[in-house]
């Protein structure tokens, strides 16, 4: 959606910045957070990277990982396209480690019988993985650090509005009955 390359702009002052997404929705999202002079979108594959061999200094799958089906050739194509010496780097959220932010959300969900869509490959995101995919795909000087972050909501309903307008949330949430949901709320707060 342009979040992460929007901070890259702000504070690392890039040469020029290449996104690469699937979904033509969140290409025109980040279209609109910035203008082409300060990154080029494209639509595609993080498996099938659109650029020649060595055409970048750093590649970073930001919060994307879990959801390549093929984590191993996104990396593969990550490290295929950076110049020697390079950086090849992600963030992820600790899928199993309770790290996602509304996995207390689907955790509550799931016990009223919700079923809840999870991204295709959920394991890339525990660390061992992260660091056996990087070594794998022939990297080196591989290092794995954990970011813990606390979020602070002003209140319930803020949370509230926030969570359902995810839309995993939301869609599982149109298939809950008004009760079920009602449970929901009540649970979680």
């Amino acid at each position: 959606n342009g979040a992460f390359t929007e901070l890259l702009v702000k504070r690392c002052a890039p040469a020029a910045i290449d996104g690469v997404e699937p979904s033509e929705g969140q290409l025109d999202y980040a279209r609109k957070r910035l203008d082409a002079e300060q990154a080029r979108f494209h639509r595609g594959d993080a498996m099938a990277l659109p650029f020649p061999d060595r055409a970048f200094d750093a590649a970073v799958m930001a919060l994307v990982i879990f959801f390549v089906p093929d984590p191993a050739k996104g990396v593969a194509e990550m490290a295929r396209v950076v110049c020697p010496g390079g950086v090849v780097a992600a963030y992820a959220w600790d899928m199993h480690g309770g790290g996602f932010p509304y996995h207390v959300v689907q955790r509550e969900m799931r016990a009223l019988g919700a079923v809840v869509p999870a991204p295709p490959c959920t394991e890339a995101s525990r660390g061992e993985v992260m660091t056996a995919l990087w070594r794998d795909a022939g990297l080196t000087d591989v290092e794995l650090h954990e970011i813990t972050v606390q979020r602070t909501f002003a209140s319930f309903d803020e949370f509230w509005a926030i969570v359902v307008g995810w839309a995993a949330v939301g869609e599982t949430m149109a298939t809950m009955a008004p009760e079920a949901i009602a449970q929901l709320t009540a649970r979680l707060r």
